[in-house]
């Protein structure tokens, strides 16, 4: 039996603590580049076995060294940061094109992205948490993947939204230099931690 209590407590926490992180700007820049749909449904499908992994894991999560953890993500924005900045530039009329971009081509590079980079994130670490504290797998996976979803749909509505009025070699550039500045961020306190 799902607890809509529970569902609705780990959905605020997981919404809150996702909204200002990677994965909002990961979903804007994917939604300024390809359509929005196919784009969801890679990062839906990726949020979902991280989610799967948080709640079977438990508390097991937790347990990693902190600095391992800032580490990590710590090289893996400045890895994407690099990425957005060394890309060759694409003409804003090909990336438009929908007979360039395949279901399986756009899904897949959504599915990989948060994939990787979410991996150990704070979301997850938090999810395994609420998994371990309330003894219910399925309220508190139904909560943060719906969190997580509505979060990723925010990013890439607003960046279908924010290209019509901002070139995307600029929100790409922006992109660029908050993922380099939050890599420069976790480093260093996995430096200091």
């Amino acid at each position: 039996m799902i607890s809509l209590t529970v569902t609705a407590v780990v959905f605020g926490v997981v919404f809150l603590a996702e909204l200002p992180d990677k994965t909002a700007l990961a979903g804007l820049v994917l939604g300024t580049r390809y359509r929005a749909s196919y784009v969801f449904a890679g990062v839906a499908a990726a949020f979902a076995l991280h989610v799967a992994l948080a709640v079977a894991a438990g508390s097991v999560l937790t347990l990693l060294p902190q600095q391992i953890v800032h580490a990590l993500t710590g090289v893996l924005f400045l890895g994407g940061a690099a990425m957005l900045l060394l890309k060759k530039g694409e003409g804003e009329e090909e990336v438009r094109k929908p007979e360039n971009q395949s279901f399986w081509k756009v899904s897949g590079a959504g599915f990989m992205l948060i994939l990787v980079a979410e991996f150990g994130d704070l979301t997850q670490i938090m999810t395994a948490n609420l998994a371990a504290r309330y003894d219910d797998p399925l309220s508190v996976g139904l909560g943060a993947v719906l969190a997580l979803w509505a979060v990723a749909g925010i990013g890439i509505v607003g960046g279908k939204a924010l290209m019509k009025k901002v070139p995307l070699r600029l929100i790409t550039q922006i992109a660029a230099l908050v993922m380099l500045g939050l890599g420069v961020w976790s480093l260093w306190e996995a430096v200091t931690g």
